[in-house]
């Protein structure tokens, strides 16, 4: 992926997305994919991950990714807001359902994939436990531990909360296909669906011709216990590999 600086991106008009560079993300992953479903073109800015990115902190007030600028509306820092301004943008395309109750429940089950203390917020806890455990925590580590406010009784309760969010995902995607629907809300794919995908690689990551990631990363995600590996059950996972046959193109570009 050819990225710009921040610098130049300042000048660069439309749509700008912060992401970090090199490595698939799972929160600029699945801006990504969005955007690339509602045909939303954008120019890639660079972030250093782990790093301070103090330019980024003062044109968005956030040194982390992904972050979206749209023209000279406010940066949309939060997956949320980020999801908001693409549907806006192409609405003729919507990831949210119109109904206000099935609204509430995808965004719902969204944040409990992609918010504070959901899968992959505590996903993180897990894989910081190690280098946490340390003497002396890698800097750039040790800060990003602190941004999820890491602790050893954060990290020992992850693997629970994990479990009792993919149970929770797993019960309403057997209950659609029980209806003959594919998807987690409705007929049609939605934000949930994307974000899963997204996320479930922090557990298997696809094959290395899919997702060319680095070798450290991918020994990082791929380093999970049996509970852990139980998040991932049959229907989810066949329901990661039915949208990356469907929605997203491959192999991963970052």
């Amino acid at each position: 992926m050819d990225y710009v600086t921040v610098a130049a991106a300042k000048d660069t008009p439309g749509l700008r997305l912060v992401l970090t560079a090199g490595v698939p993300g799972p929160w600029g992953e699945s801006a990504k994919s969005i955007l690339a479903y509602k045909g939303l073109g954008y120019t890639p800015v660079l972030q250093e991950g782990g790093g301070e990115n103090r330019e980024l902190f003062e044109w968005t007030g956030q040194n982390s990714a992904p972050v979206a600028v749209y023209e000279d509306l406010p940066p949309a820092c939060h997956w949320l807001d980020l999801l908001m301004l693409a549907e806006r943008l192409a609405p003729e395309k919507p990831l949210l359902p119109e109904d206000p109750g099935q609204r509430a429940q995808a965004i719902g089950l969204s944040a409990l994939l992609a918010g504070a203390d959901g899968f992959a917020w505590q996903r993180r806890l897990q894989m910081f436990a190690p280098m946490m455990a340390m003497e002396e925590p890698p800097e750039m580590i040790a800060r990003m531990a602190h941004k999820y406010g890491w602790s050893e009784a954060a990290s020992a309760q992850a693997t629970q909360r994990m479990l009792g969010i993919c149970g929770e995902l797993d019960r309403v995607l057997g209950a659609q296909q029980a209806r003959n629907c594919e998807y987690f809300m409705g007929e049609n794919v939605t934000a949930v669906d994307f974000y899963w995908a997204n996320f479930a690689g922090m557990i298997k990551p696809l094959g290395p011709e899919d997702n060319p990631m680095p070798d450290y990363m991918r020994a990082t995600y791929e380093r999970v216990d049996a509970a852990t590996a139980a998040c991932l059950t049959p229907r989810l996972e066949a329901h990661r590999d039915m949208m990356y046959q469907r929605h997203i193109a491959l192999p991963l570009d970052f």
